[in-house]
């Protein structure tokens, strides 16, 4: 797939449900990393995350072979706001489409790298209702732990030249 090129961001639920679709454009692949560039268009008021402002540019780095992604949010002047961290199966990358099951934990970094891990019991709720595989239970807590271990040692992509 060609650097530059527009592709369509495709999050799903666990149960086949389209959540999210948003436009970004690939900025590379490396082995099992792809980066994109995405751009809210529109502002977006988050629950967690507060409002975020139409401009805002999304750095987004997802892997093959991991079982998250991570995203960088800078305000519309340039500057860092935070990390956003989704914890998801291993990206799906086809002609135009990028596409993960979202796995309901995300975690939350802080400018100062400060950090909560959000909404386990939403994954518990929904493991539950909807019968998540053993594999993904390992996989979530692996994720978790992994992130955590990124974000203390400011290991890529949270070594990021923001």
């Amino acid at each position: 797939m060609q650097e530059g090129k527009s592709i369509s961001v495709h999050s799903y639920k666990y149960d086949g449900r389209l959540q999210r679709v948003w436009p970004a454009r690939l900025v590379r692949i490396e082995g099992s990393l792809i980066v994109l560039e995405g751009l809210f268009v529109e502002e977006v008021v988050h629950t967690i995350l507060g409002t975020i402002k139409a401009g805002t540019h999304s750095t987004e780095f997802y892997w093959t072979d991991r079982w998250y992604a991570v995203f960088l949010f800078r305000e519309p002047s340039g500057e860092p706001r935070n990390f956003y961290c989704n914890v998801n199966t291993p990206a799906q990358l086809s002609e135009g489409a990028l596409s993960f099951v979202d796995l309901d934990v995300d975690v939350l970094v802080h400018p100062d790298f400060s950090f909560q891990v959000l909404d386990e019991e939403e994954f518990e709720r929904h493991a539950e209702a909807y019968n998540y595989p053993p594999l993904y239970r390992r996989r979530v807590q692996e994720a978790i732990e992994e992130l955590v271990s990124m974000i203390e040692g400011r290991q890529y992509p949270f070594s990021f030249k923001r």
